[in-house]
């Protein structure tokens, strides 16, 4: 149902969709008008550039609308505004040119929802690398409401787009402060008041136990039923908490006896398809009666006590994690860190009282992190909701004379 007062047009009759040249490597050069890509629509700054004439069609400006007719779902695919700098449009891009009175972000705007649209549509052979003809983007239907409400629309919305802006600025600083601490504090370059005296240097063969050979991801009649701590209870944490684990599989007793999780347990990812996620660690904050570890996962089990908050931070540093870079090895497409590759790697370790003191400053500042991504999170939801409402008509917006 169209709203009162607006009118119902298909996308192609509001505006134009042209396509970007298909420029060949002969014609790049080093310098020119540089070549918008789709890499650049994602933030890439990296171009090749055109030296000839360019034809006119093929001319982005920054503010121009784009449309990227094949990309990857939700990153590079759909409606882009161009920021910068001018250059030529490469092909699978559309630029998009508005033939009625449209207001340019509100216009935007609307072609963000279409992207969403659009995508159920996108084709392509992996499930995230899609492209669609022009005819799924032109037949879209758009409901178009009288220009000082587009404004209104478009100016709502943008007070969201500056408090997001604003928050994720807070949040990479808080990112930022946060990286520095670690390694700082980790490895002894600064010491907090009241801290000296030398850190022992050690590894993770002489400082605990290191296991692996878990339990696979199986249901066996006549096992015991058992939860399961996987690859993903560990990748990108800090801590793993026993209400998190829901994953239901059998194990045989001694396995149940060798494979248990006790707090301040530290595990490790051994494998993945890339060396950036081989070593990547969350501890154990308090014991898990009825869970076992996966054979995906490496367990270091401390032989003296360690801090919760230290041993979370501790194995994530640029020294530790540029150890397991180096000494896993790649095999088909697939990169391993071994269990003796893991009890060779190397780290610095204060008194406890010291790994207490150094874990309640990173923790806070982990703690400043986390809320301010959940912020984000929260501000984007609610403005994807009231994005729905206001481009649908759902909720209408008062006029007034100024804007209008």
């Amino acid at each position: 149902m169209v709203p009162e007062g607006w009118t119902s047009k298909a996308v192609g009759d509001v505006c134009n969709f042209i396509n970007g040249n298909g420029f060949k490597s002969s014609e790049w050069a080093d310098r020119g008008l540089p070549i918008i890509r789709i890499q650049n629509l994602n933030g890439a700054s990296q171009y090749n550039y055109f030296d000839g004439e360019p034809k006119e069609k093929w001319i982005v400006n920054p503010g121009d609308i784009l449309f990227a007719w094949a990309g990857t779902k939700g990153v590079s695919f759909g409606a882009k505004k161009w920021l910068g700098p001018r250059g030529v449009l490469n092909q699978h891009i559309f630029k998009v040119e508005p033939q009625i009175d449209l207001y340019k972000e509100w216009f935007y705007l609307a072609l963000l929802r279409i992207t969403q649209r659009v995508e159920n549509k996108a084709h392509g052979f992996k499930s995230t690398l899609v492209h669609v003809q022009k005819s799924d983007i032109t037949e879209q239907v758009l409901h178009v409401p009288p220009l000082p409400e587009q404004k209104k629309i478009a100016q709502i919305l943008s007070t969201w787009d500056q408090a997001i802006t604003a928050t994720e600025r807070l949040l990479e600083n808080s990112q930022q402060r946060k990286k520095a601490l670690m390694q700082q504090l980790l490895t002894g370059k600064k010491r907090l008041p009241g801290f000296e005296g030398e850190w022992s240097k050690t590894n993770l063969g002489s400082a605990g136990k290191i296991s692996s050979a878990g339990v696979d991801k199986k249901i066996v009649d006549g096992e015991q039923k058992i939860r399961l701590l996987n690859f993903l209870d560990v990748f990108r944490r800090e801590f793993i908490f026993d209400r998190e684990l829901n994953h239901a599989v059998t194990a045989p007793d001694r396995k149940i006896a060798n494979c248990n999780v006790q707090k301040g347990d530290v595990f490790f990812t051994p494998s993945s398809e890339t060396r950036d996620e081989i070593g990547l660690s969350a501890v154990a904050v308090e014991d898990m009666p009825g869970v076992v570890y996966s054979y995906h996962i490496v367990r270091f089990r401390p032989n003296q006590p360690m801090d919760l908050n230290f041993s979370a931070y501790v194995f994530q540093t640029d020294e530790f994690r540029s150890q397991t870079y180096r000494l896993c090895d790649g095999s088909g497409q697939r990169y391993v860190l071994s269990q003796d590759g893991f009890r060779g790697v190397q780290f610095s370790i204060p008194t406890l009282d010291e790994q207490r003191a150094i874990g309640r400053v990173l923790k806070a500042a982990s703690d400043e992190v986390s809320a301010l991504s959940d912020r984000v999170k929260y501000l984007k939801q609610e403005k994807k909701a009231l994005m729905q409402q206001l481009l649908t008509g759902k909720r209408r917006v008062k006029v007034d004379t100024e804007v209008a």
